[in-house]
């Protein structure tokens, strides 16, 4: 069947070699989206709301502090239905510490990412007099006292009074979000996250994105393929 004229004008004017140039630039946004996530986790993301495991979170701290030479050398959540997440994590100077209590504030934005949490239990596992003392003095002093907190370089963490604010920018910069861009937009600062709130064995993150329908869809696609 011969095609139309008017088709073979318009398919001779196209430059087929822009648009091969366009779908290899866009592949390896693609590769970094479908690493990333799922279709599913991203259309809870754009909905508002997503889930994620304790299990999910306890493998990126993992991964994270792994081979470092910071004093934590293990740390481990367990998220709680009352709201309160469960601490524990290995030391090198003080052995096991345990700590319990809340996420105060949660925040993802162009701006910077940290994490607030407050302690309202503590304990040292390994040592039985000191434990007790602990247990009844500011995390701030145990810090006096037995070394600064740190998961790690890139993951600063700031203690006042009871308070452990944990910095996740300098980590998240490193990373391929941060350097990867689809129409100008930066997959890095695609979402904001406004909470946290802790449920049994998950923690749930109120999500907000501020992007046009096309480039959402341009993503949703991406994990589809």
């Amino acid at each position: 069947m011969d095609l139309p004229p008017a088709i073979i004008e318009a398919a001779a004017s196209v430059d087929w070699g822009q648009i091969a140039q366009a779908i290899e630039d866009y592949e390896p946004v693609v590769r970094v989206i479908q690493q990333t996530w799922s279709h599913e986790s991203l259309v809870d993301i754009l909905n508002g709301s997503i889930a994620v495991p304790d299990s999910v979170i306890n493998d990126a701290l993992t991964e994270r502090i792994a081979g470092n030479d910071k004093n934590i050398t293990a740390v481990e959540i367990a998220s709680q239905e009352n709201g309160k997440v469960n601490i524990k994590a290995t030391t090198k100077k003080v052995g096991r510490i345990e700590v319990s209590g809340y996420i105060e504030e949660m925040v993802h934005d162009v701006n910077g990412t940290h994490m607030t949490f407050r302690v309202k239990e503590r304990a040292l596992k390994d040592h039985g007099l000191a434990s007790w003392f602990i247990s009844r003095v500011s995390l701030s002093m145990v810090q006096n006292l037995f070394g600064k907190i740190e998961i790690g370089e890139d993951m600063p963490t700031t203690v006042k009074g009871n308070r452990i604010t944990v910095d996740f920018r300098p980590a998240l910069e490193k990373g391929e979000l941060a350097n990867t861009y689809i129409h100008g937009h930066r997959l890095l600062d695609m979402f904001s996250i406004e909470s946290a709130t802790p449920h049994e064995g998950y923690i749930t993150f109120k999500t907000n994105v501020d992007l046009p329908d096309d480039i959402k869809q341009m993503i949703l696609n991406a994990v589809r393929r």
